[in-house]
């Protein structure tokens, strides 16, 4: 299992947004850091087949981004995750299944048991427009399991989730990175200090670090803006 991220750039007019990005991911949890701006955003929406990189190739198990196939072993959750207010969670998530070509019988299945792991089987049968904007996210996280994904690409996974929600989420992002390929960009560094196998850091356009991390080693806060300042007096 293995995401190969080859010279990858992507440039608007005269903004480079993504520049010459290398990096290969094996199966495991990788957090992607960088203030906004730094293009996570935009690698992680290259990495989904959502942009076309303006050079460079991502591909996993061989397989190309541009690919069908490529779809059926991705799971995203995007920052603006969009959902329908009048649909109830249920219903968001067989819906959601029916658009991934899952059959009916194993969405029914799968959607309880990924309502029960984020902790929305009661409010299964409610409105989306009466959930917190934490339940809303947890739901965002469920869509984006439903087929099972060898690559998950979370961009800003934890934005609504309260310090309870927070914890459980970093367990099940643990959990996942055992079987699959997790990356996850966020500016909150806790989220990722203690799973993370890998951290990668971004900084205009550019991958400034990319390392495993061993937390015992030095706070990863301090080290990331040390990071960033050290980059910032080479300028």
């Amino acid at each position: 299992m293995e995401l190969i991220i080859d010279r990858v750039s992507k440039q608007y007019q005269n903004n480079i947004a993504v520049d010459r990005i290398s990096v290969k991911l094996q199966k495991g949890v990788y957090g992607l850091l960088g203030a906004n701006g730094a293009g996570k955003t935009t690698l992680m929406r290259m990495i989904c087949g959502i942009l076309k990189p303006t050079s460079g190739t991502i591909s996993f198990d061989g397989i190309d981004v541009s690919e069908e196939k490529y779809r059926s072993i991705l799971g995203y959750l995007p920052q603006d995750f969009g959902y329908y207010p009048e649909f109830t969670g249920m219903d968001f998530l067989l819906y959601m299944a029916a658009l991934k070509g899952i059959g009916k019988s194993q969405s029914k299945r799968k959607a309880k048991e990924l309502l029960q792991l984020v902790s929305l089987q009661n409010v299964a049968k409610k409105k989306i427009k009466t959930y917190s904007g934490g339940m809303k996210q947890r739901l965002g996280i469920a869509q984006a399991l439903l087929n099972q994904p060898k690559l998950l690409v979370l961009d800003e996974p934890t934005a609504g989730l309260d310090p309870k929600e927070r914890v459980r989420f970093r367990n099940l992002i643990a959990d996942l990175g055992k079987e699959s390929i997790v990356l996850l960009s966020t500016h909150v560094v806790s989220d990722i200090e203690h799973i993370a196998d890998k951290v990668l850091m971004m900084k205009d356009g550019q991958l400034i670090y990319q390392d495993k991390w061993n937390d015992s080693k030095v706070n990863l806060e301090d080290f990331y803006l040390q990071h960033i300042d050290e980059e910032a007096e080479h300028e």
